[in-house]
């Protein structure tokens, strides 16, 4: 079996798996192997579907001190595996810095994918070097994986390292790259399909086939195929209770039972899924005429007096005042403006007090008051419900959180390489965002998308609302805080969200301080790493289009500056997501309470709004259903969801953020106790917030 062996040479830059012994005698082989330093090396195939490889596998270990030949260690990595072989060595190789995989087709296996967790080398000392990668190895050529320590390029000395570096950031910029969606809005990931995208970023096998199967699944129990394309209006509330008496709990109970209630109406600006409209106000807007006379307020306060005492708030959707509107069935849609008044009452409830449906006052746009009849009034907060529905899905959600969280994920892609700590804090909170963006551009904002042909907005308008809500976005209104503060609601009453939101930023901003001043020990080091600064810079001109005004850094200076922005990304990818996603279905399921469009206009006058005027401006029926199949799909976890704080992928191996991630999970543990005991005597609890039901990035 040694026939084919050969003697080592001076040419041979370390050893390997030897396979020939040339001209030595048996004898000699033993006792050279004998004294050649052992390296046991494990290779961890991924438990991903398809991870296996049958191809020849080959490594070399690059230390301080030198490095092994380019080594063989054969075929069959099967999924899920552990494979552990030797690496025999002349000399040892000083701390080990980086490994080389590549893998090459033989002649009756053709050239496969292989997935690798990771690998870990035991040094003949007994030291164990680990190399995350978590990563698809597709072609014939060369892959570098450094040793799990984060390293800065500024501390990197040896030339091979250095170019193993700018390989990997080369490739990565050839993988993602940016493309214009349309002017005024962020960049997104150049992809022409699902497949297309880098095998790291797509969905797994389960969340996409679970992700189809649900659409399909949830218009079955919903049992609306015979209602899908019907476009006739709804003619009683009994109707579409039960057409849509099926998805049933706690929450999609309490909304039915209580949507018309002022209490309910005002309740969902604190703990709905648009709670960061919501300001307070100290005077009346020009354009918003409320006077003493025209309310009656609890407690028999005057509306002067209360808005001194900070117990009026406001909210104003002018980013929806006169966009184009959609046509739905061949019907004009009808997509307001309005401006809401809301009061504190001594009971701590939130009421609306005025309602003004345009933005500009005037005969034929009254100012709807809860005195008026009970059509009226329901009428004019029905119309607030549905631009909250077109606001909250473009601005709120898609815009803030998905369009964001891509930018975000871009860049770090583009920019920063695996080894930099950057890269591990910030890489789990990226998870399935590209595909689900990808999905959504595709079925939802399209020309033929759900949203573009069943929303009041869709369409021409959804383009004009969010090109204004960019162009008004601000880094502070990205930080829960400074948000907190601005809008001046920090002590407004059972605000769950505010309350439960500020804890999470608190226990994120510990976490991520905690690691980044570990790694980035002056401020120094952070004006010095050019890697860091390229990562700001193309958040800052692709996600802001190079907007000063927006306050978002164009660069970093400080540790301190870096440690809120990275916290920042971090809760919009899975607080702020969470937030204004989880309770789509719970808050739409009625329709009624959060209307896709309306097709009759607003009343011009008061006292002619009815039951049946009332149901004739609801959506048609078609429209009704695609509009909540949409919020079921948005609204369903696949098996293999990702909570906050877990980390599945061990990508840090020093001790210290090691210990930092598990300080994270128990605060958040201590959270989620809390949030359960304050919900407990709750008639309706908020959950959008709790760590174990939130998922780690945007991936729905």
């Amino acid at each position: 079996m040694y026939k084919n062996l050969r003697r080592p040479t001076e040419a041979d830059s370390g050893c390997a798996r030897l396979q020939t012994v040339g001209s030595y005698s048996l004898q000699e082989f033993f006792v050279l192997n004998l004294k050649m330093p052992t390296y046991k090396v494990e290779v961890f195939t991924g438990n991903v579907a398809f991870s296996h490889t049958f191809n020849d596998v080959y490594i070399k270990l690059v230390g301080e001190d030198g490095q092994s030949e380019r080594t063989n260690v054969g075929r069959g990595f099967f999924f899920n595996s552990e494979s552990t072989f030797n690496l025999n060595c002349h000399e040892t190789l000083g701390k080990l810095l980086m490994i080389e995989l590549d893998m090459q087709a033989w002649a009756i296996c053709p050239l496969d994918d292989w997935f690798v967790d990771k690998v870990e080398v035991t040094s003949p000392d007994g030291q164990v070097s680990k190399f995350p990668i978590y990563h698809w190895i597709r072609d014939e050529d060369i892959h570098y994986y450094r040793e799990g320590a984060a390293v800065f390029a500024f501390d990197e000395h040896k030339d091979a390292i250095k170019y193993a570096r700018a390989v990997e950031l080369h490739r990565r910029k050839e993988e993602y790259c940016w493309k214009v969606y349309k002017e005024g809005l962020p960049y997104y990931m150049k992809a022409e399909g699902i497949f297309t995208l880098p095998p790291e970023v797509q969905f797994s096998v389960t969340k996409m086939s679970e992700f189809a199967w649900t659409y399909v699944k949830g218009l079955a129990e919903m049992k609306l195929h015979g209602l899908k394309d019907c476009m006739e209006p709804w003619t009683d509330f009994d109707s579409i209770h039960r057409v849509f008496n099926w998805h049933k709990n706690d929450a999609s109970k309490y909304v039915y039972e209580h949507w018309k209630e002022d209490a309910f109406f005002g309740y969902q600006y604190l703990n709905g899924l648009n709670p960061i409209l919501i300001r307070s106000c100290t005077s009346l807007p020009d354009n918003f005429p409320v006077t003493d006379e025209m309310v009656s307020l609890e407690g028999g306060s005057s509306l002067n007096q209360e808005l001194k005492k900070g117990n009026v708030f406001l909210c104003d959707y002018k980013i929806l005042d006169g966009v184009k509107t959609n046509v739905i069935n061949e019907e004009d849609q009808y997509l307001m403006a309005p401006l809401v008044l809301l009061h504190k009452t001594s009971s701590d409830e939130l009421k609306p007090v005025a309602i003004q449906l345009k933005q500009n006052p005037a005969k034929d746009n009254p100012i709807f008051l809860p005195s008026d009849h009970e059509y009226d009034w329901l009428l004019a907060k029905t119309f607030v419900r549905s631009a909250d529905f077109n606001e909250h899905e473009l601005n709120v959600h898609l815009l803030r959180t998905h369009l964001l969280a891509e930018v975000f994920a871009v860049s770090l892609l583009r920019n920063i390489p695996r080894v930099h700590p950057l890269y591990k804090l910030l890489v789990p909170h990226t998870r399935y965002t590209l595909n689900i963006n990808l999905l959504a551009r595709k079925d939802l904002i399209s020309d033929t998308g759900v949203f573009t042909k069943y929303t009041a907005s869709g369409g021409e308008g959804m383009i004009t609302i969010l090109q204004r809500a960019l162009s008004s976005l601000t880094y502070r209104s990205l930080c829960l805080p400074e948000d907190i503060e601005d809008r001046g609601v920090k002590s407004v009453p059972n605000y769950y969200y505010r309350d439960d939101g500020l804890r999470l930023w608190d226990i994120i901003h510990r976490f991520v301080k905690g690691v980044l001043t570990h790694y980035y020990k002056s401020n120094d080091d952070i004006q010095k790493d050019t890697e860091l600064q390229a990562y700001i810079k193309d958040v800052f001109e692709h996600g802001f289009l190079s907007r000063t005004e927006s306050g978002i850094p164009q660069s970093f200076s400080t540790v301190d500056e870096l440690v809120k922005f990275a916290t920042m990304v971090i809760f919009t990818c899975s607080a702020q997501h969470s937030a204004v996603n989880t309770g789509q279905l719970d808050i739409g399921n009625w329709m009624p309470n959060f209307p896709t469009s309306l097709q009759l206009p607003p009343p011009k006058v008061k006292g002619r709004a009815n039951e049946h005027i009332f149901l004739q401006t609801l959506p048609d029926i078609n429209t009704t259903v695609n509009g909540l199949a949409v919020l079921w799909l948005l609204s369903k976890q696949s098996t293999d969801f990702v909570a906050l704080g877990q980390y599945p992928e061990e990508l840090f191996c020093e001790d210290v953020p090691c210990k930092l991630i598990k300080t994270f999970e128990r605060d958040l543990e201590d959270l989620n106790e809390f949030i359960g005991k304050r919900n407990k005597p709750l008639a309706l609890a908020y959950r959008y917030l709790e760590p174990e039901v939130m998922e780690n990035s945007v991936s729905l």
